[in-house]
């Protein structure tokens, strides 16, 4: 192997979203550093960014009914 290092590709498993009729783009800005935390912390529980996005506003709106 030429002293070259075999290296292995570290895949993370996300399970993907269900399919939802009439997929539609939601935009905003976020800041850099919030947009690389956001993903770190999706792909270390193995989930995607939107199913992310959508577990926290279901918490916030559970939230915001209680008081």
């Amino acid at each position: 192997m030429d002293g070259a290092r075999a290296t292995r590709s570290r895949t993370t498993r996300v399970k993907p979203s269900p399919v939802q009729p009439d997929p539609q783009t939601l935009n905003f800005k976020v800041t850099s550093q919030f947009k690389r935390e956001f993903k770190g912390y999706a792909v270390s529980q193995g989930v995607s960014m939107v199913d992310l996005l959508k577990e926290g506003f279901e918490l916030t709106k559970r939230k915001r009914a209680q008081q």
